[in-house]
């Protein structure tokens, strides 16, 4: 079954002349390059977005993987934070993220005469997800739900492919931290990503820090709780420095898009 949907999205890719994929270094965008490497060989282009809505490790870690694909990477300087009706954090700010960010990709993809694909899965079609909206009306193509891939169906595939990242928890932009209508800026965002890349030098699985300054609600996967109330005093100090006063652990255990519930 699997199987017959990877065949399927190889012959959709060889409609195409060559591709632009947009990266995150995810494991849906990462097997989504890698199958449109193999049936388009040197015409790909991957595309990761760089900015302070995105998590310094995450935007590293794609620049490793891409190299080591052995495609041609470029690395997009996204000004999210210069667009106020980005900033004022209003519930369509993915909507208004994606729109700009897949603009600059296509035009992007117009250079090369390349088409522009995305790696969103059929999993994507439960949650809320505003930049669905921005993808379809900017006509970028997702394969992965055109065939209905799974996102386990998208796990299975890249660890029979070997794909480093198959386990990799998934991404999010800082941005999904804080609480709708919560101004966004750089500090607030910068605050977020040190702490959750402290707390995953913890070796904790899944992490989110929910930004309602000054207080931070840590969401991890309830079998992770003792860990975290064992190491809740270094926790704490860390997270003091960072300005925060008060840290509190999300008895639901982490969720995606809390702030959707």
């Amino acid at each position: 079954m699997v199987q017959s949907k990877i065949i399927e999205i190889k012959n959709i890719l060889k409609r195409y002349p060559g591709a632009v994929v947009a990266f995150s270094g995810g494991v849906d965008s990462t097997l989504l390059l890698k199958l449109t490497i193999d049936v388009l060989k040197n015409n790909v282009v991957a595309v990761t977005a760089v900015s302070p809505i995105q998590p310094k490790r995450d935007i590293i870690y794609a620049k490793k993987l891409a190299k080591s694909l052995g495609v041609k990477h470029i690395c997009l300087r996204t000004r999210e934070l210069a667009n106020p009706r980005f900033i004022s954090n209003a519930k369509n700010r993915c909507y208004l993220c994606k729109l700009q960010l897949f603009k600059q990709i296509k035009s992007i993809a117009a250079k090369f005469g390349f088409s522009v694909l995305e790696g969103s899965n059929k999993s994507d079609l439960s949650d809320h997800r505003p930049g669905l909206r921005a993808l379809r009306k900017l006509k970028v193509l997702s394969p992965f739900i055109e065939v209905g891939l799974t996102k386990q169906e998208i796990r299975l595939t890249a660890r029979k492919l070997q794909l480093p990242n198959w386990n990799k928890p998934s991404m999010a932009c800082l941005a999904s931290r804080i609480p709708y209508g919560e101004k966004i800026d750089k500090k607030i965002l910068e605050r977020i990503d040190r702490a959750e890349n402290y707390l995953r030098r913890l070796d904790l699985s899944q992490i989110r820090v929910r930004d309602h300054f000054p207080v931070a609600r840590i969401e991890v996967y309830t079998a992770e709780f003792n860990f975290i109330l064992d190491n809740s005093k270094r926790i704490v100090r860390y997270f003091k420095r960072l300005g925060y006063e008060s840290v509190v652990l999300d008895l639901a255990g982490y969720q995606t898009a809390s702030y959707n519930k």
